[in-house]
């Protein structure tokens, strides 16, 4: 059985996929974050000619979940026009841990096949830079 939370997740990223800007890649993603107390925020991904300026639909989706005040991910979502599920790349697994945990659910589907995969967060990240690697040197004598 299909959880429900999840399905919810993956039609609003559907919702929103035909919004992606992808005009270089041809690569259309949306995600959707479920917020810590179950509001959900949708993204999807903006290339730019300068492809280093380029937005991810991860982080798009967290920005509009940071924007509206809420700080913590319970899942995500994500949906791509690819054959198999995408998963995060290395910026948007990072930019998930700062406002995630390891138990974090991120599930992919594919809307060309209707594949599926999902991770926890720790799979996708096991070695996650945190606030805590901050925090442990602040106020320390090392030198920099």
């Amino acid at each position: 059985m299909q959880d429900p939370g999840i399905e919810k997740l993956v039609e609003k990223a559907m919702s929103v996929h035909r919004n992606s800007y992808a005009p270089y890649s041809n690569v259309h993603v949306a995600a959707a974050v479920e917020a810590d107390d179950g509001t959900v925020y949708t993204g999807v991904n903006v290339e730019n000619a300068s492809y280093g300026l380029t937005i991810c639909a991860e982080r798009a989706a967290v920005a509009a979940m940071v924007a509206a005040g809420r700080r913590r991910i319970a899942r995500v979502a994500i949906v791509a026009d690819t054959p198999e599920p995408l998963p995060p790349c290395g910026a948007c697994r990072q930019v998930l841990a700062e406002f995630g945990d390891p138990e974090t659910l991120v599930v992919s589907v594919s809307t060309k096949t209707g594949r599926r995969r999902s991770w926890r967060l720790g799979e996708l990240l096991p070695y996650a830079f945190t606030a805590s690697h901050i925090e442990e040197n602040r106020g320390s004598d090392a030198a920099p």
